[in-house]
């Protein structure tokens, strides 16, 4: 038996190839991601991890270093529906729901394992249902990036808040970065991130406050003496689906999403930890001295001032005392 193929039939069967592609295609919906971090970013290998766990039924399409949304605008972008995922800063969502502020503040949580005890606490699941009803956006787990420690050019060591009084530390411009430098007992100087290394090195500023790894990437530590382990501000963003999108999947499919993203928030936290330690001894290693103070005393003050402060006029009642004894 002969088979014969016409240039006719060819074609035509090209066409009809080419016509299926796009359906083909879209048979897996496509989830735009947003983040300001780089593709270098750990959170970067986070989303992949992420992105591998959902591929038999989605197709994360990720956008880093804000190619797509800058900083700040990737909650509207959610909101207006020209976004399905992105990793947003919980000031971001405190602009827009005063009570969130108090998960922004100093000393609220103690550690990595703290934060992600809250936000799979019954009071985080209230804080994430106010994201639900009033923005639209459905939190998926924070993602922790590292805890902001105080760096000194000066030998004096510190214990208390009250050792820091007349140290002027910088802290980045805006009324609730220089309330946290006050909370900390410091005198708090603005000063531009860029500045920093010259103001450390030249006397104009006494310390800084910043994650380890920001430390390494500017070479603070060059032109510092010492790291006081205050632990003052974890930080964190949180990883958000627009509640459209995840409203529309099936309950198989909401599952996996958050079994993904669980797993892949473990493994971003894990080794942003493990490089914590890394700088730590990095850093000593350098004849920086590393030590850690009275950090009951620091929490006891900080969190004080926030309360006395009008900052916490929209904070639920008892939030404070809530979640530090969880």
């Amino acid at each position: 038996m002969r088979f014969g193929f016409t240039r006719r039939a060819v074609l035509l069967g090209g066409l009809m190839l080419a016509a299926a592609m796009p359906t083909m295609a879209q048979d897996k919906p496509v989830l735009r991601f947003s983040a300001v971090f780089s593709e270098q970013d750990i959170r970067a290998e986070m989303m992949d991890l992420f992105a591998g766990q959902i591929a038999d039924e989605f197709t994360l399409e990720p956008y880093y270093g804000g190619n797509l949304f800058k900083q700040g605008t990737e909650l509207v972008a959610l909101q207006r529906g020209n976004l399905e995922m992105g990793n947003i800063a919980p000031q971001d969502i405190s602009n827009q729901i005063p009570a969130w502020s108090a998960l922004t503040s100093a000393y609220l949580f103690r550690d990595a394992a703290h934060l992600r005890t809250f936000f799979d606490s019954d009071l985080g699941t209230e804080f994430k249902q106010m994201a639900e009803d009033q923005l639209g956006v459905h939190i998926l787990g924070p993602t922790y990036f590292g805890a902001r420690q105080v760096g000194l050019r000066i030998d004096k060591e510190i214990k208390t808040p009250e050792d820091m009084a007349g140290i002027k530390l910088r802290m980045p411009g805006g009324d609730a970065w220089q309330f946290l430098g006050t909370a900390l007992g410091a005198n708090p100087t603005p000063m531009a991130y860029a500045e920093v290394y010259t103001g450390l090195q030249t006397g104009a500023i006494d310390g800084q406050d910043n994650p380890l790894p920001n430390v390494e990437n500017m070479k603070f530590y060059e032109v510092m003496d010492q790291i006081v382990l205050t632990s003052h501000l974890v930080g964190y963003d949180l990883l958000v689906i627009s509640s459209e999108t995840f409203n529309a999947m099936t309950p198989e499919q909401q599952e996996k999403v958050q079994a993904a993203a669980t797993a892949a928030i473990d493994f971003s936290q894990q080794a942003h930890l493990d490089r914590e330690a890394e700088l730590l001894t990095q850093f000593e290693g350098a004849g920086l001295k590393i030590y850690e103070p009275d950090l009951d005393a620091f929490r006891t003050y900080a969190q004080q001032m926030y309360l006395d402060s009008d900052l916490a006029k929209d904070w639920p009642e008892g939030v404070v005392d809530k979640i530090n004894a969880l």
